[in-house]
């Protein structure tokens, strides 16, 4: 008899390393603006203050499989919990700005550790007729931590203009960014104690030969009767493949992974290269665009955080009961319609100043500077902002970009927020928690801490590349042309999960196992 309450509390817990993740990952996109000011930064130098942080959890990718083959999965999750409050702490000290780039760094193995090895644990203490779902706790919690980054976020910028004595005492103003990065130690250092009560993997300690200790744990979650079932099967599915004891990383060449490895990576690219987080590193920037002003822009990214933590909870109830296949053909059409409404928004905005408009600016801006743009129209984002630095230079255009904005455009915001909170709503209830839900369903036991790891560096390999380029994207490609790209991606990965994804629900990983990995012939 499955214990509910047991395996649910565990897997809470354990995807508390989501919860981090997802705030490490979103607290940025209210620090970006300002530090480009603060430390005149380039568009590309901004996207590497956002993206460093996914290069080293790359980079954790690729070791904290075999590492938590070797040493356990929970140890390896007590190291990310250090490593995500030591980051948090450098980054809100940080002087300068590669000091900021080398603590966002520190902070990214923890990141990569925890994204990787919190589903693989769920997995594996998971009952099969809820795997699913419980695995999904972990997506869930980084939702939560996108939305409670975005809130932080907001309320930090707003207790900086109050006229609250302890919000000037602890100057929220002038050190507005340093507090959006350093309220994260806070639930580190509540997810390391928490770990304490967290039992080690079954079934990795079936892997070490530890069946007895196992064996207890299997019991409080599942029964006894599949306790034994379980470790047959586990002890079966280990003993029949020759490559027990060492798995080199050419094993992933196997003819026999290579339907679950295609399906792995091309799920894992089509997951960032569609641009989700571009909206989550970037979401007050996409909201300037439309003119809507800084504040507005933060309240927005609120609602991108709320709408992302609604539809993964509705994911929640459908994975099991609908299966992954039809979440992310569904998913996907939502996405690349939503990027093609967005594409659309943006290519019918113009730019027009007006000697009202001018009047209206804050003094600081040198109106006189801009009297050669008054009437002129632009039918572009890329042609106003070249238009700016021109008569501004780059220091101040970009200092002011978003007041400039907010004067000259002519569009419908509203068209523009529809599309960004269709295509989180989309996301969320597909690729955001399907994706490692079949990552943790897909590959053999004897193999699966490589397997996941090797995709999973994929993923952030390629999240890490739109985060870099998607500043440089917007002021050399335009908002319009970078969105239509993105819907473009989506399409081709519809076409991919129609004609190649199977159907992996309800299935033991012993029987999906059977069923996708041909045994090697001995």
């Amino acid at each position: 008899m499955i214990n509910r309450l047991y395996v649910g509390k565990t897997a809470l817990i354990v995807a508390l390393g989501g919860f981090l993740m997802g705030f490490d990952a979103s607290v940025i996109s209210g620090v970006v603006g300002f530090i480009e000011t603060e430390f005149d930064l380039t568009k590309l130098e901004l996207g590497w203050s956002v993206s460093s942080l996914t290069l080293t959890a790359t980079l954790a990718m690729m070791v904290a499989g075999p590492l938590s083959d070797r040493y356990g999965r929970r140890r390896v999750l007590f190291l990310a919990a250090l490593l995500f409050a030591v980051s948090a702490i450098a980054s809100a000290l940080a002087p300068s700005f590669w000091f900021l780039v080398v603590a966002r760094m520190i902070g990214g193995f923890g990141v990569g550790a925890s994204l990787i090895i919190a589903p693989m644990y769920i997995a594996e203490i998971a009952p099969p007729a809820i795997r699913g779902q419980l695995v999904s706790f972990n997506q869930l919690n980084i939702v939560i931590g996108i939305s409670a980054a975005f809130f932080s976020n907001y309320l930090i910028l707003q207790l900086g203009q109050s006229d609250l004595a302890w919000a000037q005492a602890l100057q929220f103003d002038a050190y507005n960014w340093r507090w959006m990065l350093g309220v994260e130690t806070l639930p580190a250092l509540l997810y390391y104690f928490a770990l304490f009560v967290v039992p080690p993997s079954p079934r990795w300690l079936i892997m070490q030969g530890r069946s007895a200790e196992a064996r207890p744990i299997i019991e409080r979650a599942m029964g006894a009767d599949a306790a034994d079932q379980v470790i047959r099967e586990v002890e079966a599915s280990l003993a029949s493949d020759t490559h027990r004891e060492k798995v080199p990383v050419s094993a992933l060449l196997s003819p026999s992974l290579r339907l679950v490895l295609t399906i792995g990576v091309v799920i894992a690219i089509i997951q960032q290269i569609t641009g989700i987080n571009s909206v989550f590193f970037y979401a007050p920037m996409i909201f300037e665009q439309s003119g809507i002003g800084t504040d507005a822009s933060f309240a927005q990214a609120i609602m991108v955080g709320l709408t992302n933590l609604v539809f993964t909870i509705i994911a929640l109830g459908l994975v099991d009961r609908l299966g992954r296949k039809p979440l992310l053909g569904i998913g996907l059409t939502g996405i690349a319609v939503s990027m093609f409404v967005l594409a659309f928004g943006f290519s019918q905005a113009t730019y027009t100043l007006d000697a009202e408009d001018l009047a209206a600016l804050p003094a600081e801006i040198p109106a006189e500077a801009l009297q050669g743009l008054v009437g002129q129209t632009f039918d572009s984002d890329v042609a106003f902002k070249n238009a700016l630095i021109e008569a501004l230079g780059r220091e101040q255009a970009r200092a002011y970009e978003s007041e400039m904005i907010q004067a000259a455009i002519s569009m419908n915001p509203t068209l523009i927020l529809i599309g960004i909170l269709g295509f989180v709503a989309c996301f969320a209830v597909s690729l955001g928690p399907v994706m490692w839900v079949l990552f943790s369903e897909l590959f053999p036991n004897w193999i699966r801490g490589l397997a996941i790891s090797f995709v999973g560096l994929i993923n952030s390999a390629v999240s890490f590349l739109v985060q870099l380029v998607f500043p440089w994207e917007l002021a050399t490609l335009g908002s319009a042309l970078t969105f239509l790209i993105y819907g473009v991606f989506a399409v081709i990965g519809l076409v991919f999960v129609l004609a190649v994804l199977p159907e992996t629900k309800g299935k033991s990983l012993e029987e999906l196992e059977a069923m996708l990995v041909k045994t090697p012939a001995t």
